[in-house]
């Protein structure tokens, strides 16, 4: 996996030209492009910001900054807020030197773009926007929405069950197995009017998902919710349940039932804060581990 990793990242540099002389045949090195275009895309920089943005050490970062000020690149002036800082910002000739840099790496990327297929293309995005996902910070807020399903998302809600629950605790298929089997029963059966399903996507990528099916004319089952780990910690869990609560009154269920098992502790801890309380458990061997299975239910008429 290292190897992986670092194959990668020689294969990348070598693509985007950063060990040439010159960043896009400029007289400027990577540190000090990075450095215009936070210059050119911000407004009231310092450079105690800037070196912890872009991970600088503080004497390096120091010296481009000097010789940016000595080639009339850039202007400090003294902030109004706050005298003892400094604020950063292009000349017109700085601005200049950013805005052919970035001509020209739009045009490298195009250029990159335009021989490979669409196809490929939306491929090599998804890719980033993987890296950039697992090697980023953690995001604070979740935009979203919630919709129904539509076709093709039960195939891949199956896929991403199995995929989740296999990684994060060693699930066999036959936990995929079942996943289709409700899944698909879901679709045969569908009854708008007494069942629903939420899919939450973000970005055009789902995210999330919950489904309320019919039990009884008065009991309804809370199945199969899920939330992505780049999702998870935002509350999302949560509303996905709380919407299932709203229908299932609304529609005049007077209780909603689910089925757990005690490893899935998040699970567990959004379920017991809307309100649901465990009613039985008992152990059971299934996918492939010894578990002790729980049934959940929410009174509604209360």
């Amino acid at each position: 996996m290292t190897a992986a990793v670092r194959s990668f990242n020689r294969f990348y540099t070598k693509q985007i030209g950063v060990l040439h002389e010159g960043m896009l045949q400029s007289k400027f090195s990577l540190a000090q492009a990075r450095v215009l275009f936070e210059l050119a895309q911000r407004n009231e920089l310092t450079a105690s910001v800037l070196q912890g943005d872009l991970g600088l050490d503080a004497g390096y970062l120091s010296r481009i900054l000097r010789d940016f000020e000595s080639d009339e690149l850039i202007r400090k002036e003294r902030s109004k807020s706050d005298g003892r800082k400094n604020i950063l910002s292009l000349t017109q000739k700085g601005r200049e030197a950013f805005a052919l840099l970035d001509s020209r790496s739009q045009a490298q990327v195009r250029g990159m773009l335009e021989q490979i297929s669409k196809e490929d293309a939306d491929r090599l995005i998804s890719a980033i926007q993987t890296i950039t996902d697992v090697l980023g910070e953690a995001p604070t807020t979740l935009s979203y929405i919630l919709r129904p399903h539509e076709p093709g998302d039960i195939g891949w809600l199956t896929y991403r069950h199995a995929m989740l629950y296999s990684q994060e605790h060693g699930w066999d298929e036959s936990f995929e197995a079942l996943t289709a089997e409700i899944l698909s029963e879901f679709l045969r059966n569908y009854d708008p009017k007494r069942e629903r399903s939420w899919i939450a996507e973000a970005n055009g990528e789902i995210v999330g998902c919950v489904f309320i099916t019919k039990g009884s004319d008065t009991v309804a089952k809370l199945r199969l919710l899920l939330v992505e780990p780049k999702a998870r910690g935002l509350g999302l869990g949560t509303r996905l349940v709380d919407e299932c609560v709203r229908f299932s009154r609304r529609v005049g269920y007077r209780k909603i039932t689910l089925y757990t098992n005690n490893v899935l502790l998040a699970a567990r801890h959004i379920y017991e804060k809307a309100g649901f309380r465990r009613v039985k458990e008992w152990p059971h061997h299934s996918y492939g581990h010894d578990l002790i299975g729980e049934d959940w239910e929410l009174d509604l008429r209360s």
